[in-house]
């Protein structure tokens, strides 16, 4: 990052480099586990702490090893940068769900982005339409979700506490809603599925 400093501003798109070495999900842990760990430090922004309290961050000893030793107010430049790049994503939250602990089955679940490789962390491919399994019920003990994802139809499963829930009906796209129709009409035509 210090290379990348010239005295005054980090040098353009100097993230990209340490986001495509390292993923958007090692960086903004290891940022967020530097905040917690400067959490008294006035140089780094309120926003940013906040932000890096939305990161579930064990407390053990080997935290330490985890935190960026650079100078605090070019790390909440970092920061910044890194948390803009997560926003243009344009990656669905809590906000676009229902927010309610309810049944999961049939219905369109928003996945965690952080469940995602990189290449997929888009609104689109965080839209799966869950079929069945334990995990549909907020009370079984079973966890995994069947399912499929809206964008592609890709046939998968899912652990419950991956997914933010189920989405709003406002939010769902008009092209997931075709794709839901065309899903919802092939699963009534072929019927009861025996396994």
């Amino acid at each position: 990052m210090s290379k990348n400093y010239d005295g005054s501003r980090l040098a353009d798109d100097c993230e990209k480099a340490v986001l495509g070495e390292y993923g958007l999900d090692r960086v903004n842990w290891v940022l967020a586990n530097t905040i917690h760990e400067k959490e008294q430090d006035g140089r780094i922004s309120r926003g940013n702490k906040e932000w890096a309290k939305g990161f579930n961050i064990p407390q053990d000893t080997t935290q330490y090893q985890f935190v960026v030793d650079r100078h605090p107010g070019l790390l909440n430049i970092f920061v910044n940068e890194v948390r803009r790049d997560w926003q243009a994503l344009g990656l669905l939250d809590k906000g676009h769900c229902t927010g309610k602990n309810e049944d999961y089955t049939s219905k369109v679940l928003v996945l965690k982005p952080t469940v995602l490789k990189d290449e997929y962390k888009t609104p689109d491919f965080q839209l799966f339409l869950a079929e069945g399994g334990f995990g549909c019920s907020p009370t079984a003990r079973g966890r995994k979700v069947y399912g499929r994802f809206l964008k592609d139809s890709e046939e998968t499963h899912y652990d419950r506490q991956d997914f933010l829930g189920v989405l709003k009906d406002e939010h769902l796209p008009e092209w997931a809603r075709e794709k839901l129709a065309h899903l919802q009409g092939q699963i009534q035509a072929d019927g009861p599925q025996m396994t």
